[in-house]
């Protein structure tokens, strides 16, 4: 098949990218002006991956509609183009992530649960209605709704590294808030998944089937690190460093089950969390 992504520099991005060419798959890249014509002839499926870092930096009103646009803005032109195309690729998978659900302490959550309150739901549930029109074209559209990507390349596990290798990895806030994390393998072969089974649609949870709270996260890292986790990052202190980022990722979170890929017959390479970060840490 011939794949076209767009943000193929990313984490995700140049992951799946190297998979799918290894597995015999021709890519094609997508700039990220999506206001310029796109042409899909030849073109099977469509990834969209593009988007602003949500932790790049403090959340200023800016910030937050950089967020905002780059999601929205470029999903609805992208999914505009795919819809009136004269070449129609058979599937459109776009990004959006566990942040739908907002902050929900233990509750058990899957695909058929509703989104949450606050400024991360809200651009997600839109991010998600962005596809719309290329649904409405007769496009298989699915909507990965991905959690935390535990990879020593980039992501949220990179920038845990260095304290935790220097003994100075703790919980953050209270370490109850659930992580729903999956291993980058397990994200790029979910992906591939989704390609190649048609009866999937809509939003898919791409998190690992057993999500756990920061508290279990951290002695899971500490102990494949061999490093003591003896430093907390109270909540006051992460909020005067990170701002209303800090409340709506690092000191809440969620329980999120990937239903509609176990249902579907999905194998997780790495279902448990120290498997998963001996993996990626090797």
């Amino acid at each position: 098949m011939n794949i076209m992504i767009s943000g193929s520099n990313g984490l995700i991005g140049k992951n799946l990218k190297k998979s799918l060419i290894a597995s015999g798959h021709e890519v094609t890249g997508l700039s990220r002006d999506f206001s310029k014509p796109i042409n899909f002839e030849g073109i099977d499926v469509v990834v969209h991956l593009a988007g602003e870092n949500i932790a790049k930096k403090r959340w200023s009103p800016e910030q937050k509609n950089k967020i905002r646009d780059s999601r929205l803005i470029n999903t609805k032109q992208l999914s505009d183009q795919l819809a009136a195309s004269e070449y129609k690729p058979s599937l459109f998978i776009s990004s959006s992530a566990t942040g739908f659900y907002g902050d929900r302490n233990d509750e058990d959550l899957d695909e058929n649960s509703e989104s949450g309150n606050g400024f991360l739901p809200e651009v997600c549930v839109e991010w998600e209605n962005s596809t719309r029109s290329a649904e409405e074209a007769g496009i298989r559209t699915v909507k990965i709704r991905t959690g935390i990507v535990l990879s020593k390349e980039g992501g949220a596990l990179k920038k845990m590294l260095p304290p935790f290798l220097f003994g100075a990895g703790g919980i953050l806030g209270s370490g109850k808030q659930f992580m729903s994390w999956i291993s980058i393998d397990d994200e790029i072969n979910a992906i591939k998944f989704i390609i190649n089974s048609q009866n999937l649609s809509g939003p898919i949870n791409l998190t690992a089937p057993n999500p756990v709270d920061n508290y279990e996260f951290t002695k899971v890292l500490g102990k494949v690190l061999r490093r003591p986790t003896i430093a907390p990052l109270p909540g006051f202190a992460a909020r005067l460093m990170f701002g209303e980022m800090a409340d709506a990722i690092l000191l809440t979170g969620n329980k999120v089950y990937p239903k509609k890929l176990i249902d579907e017959g999905f194998t997780f390479q790495h279902p448990t969390l120290d498997k998963a970060l001996e993996s990626v840490l090797k």
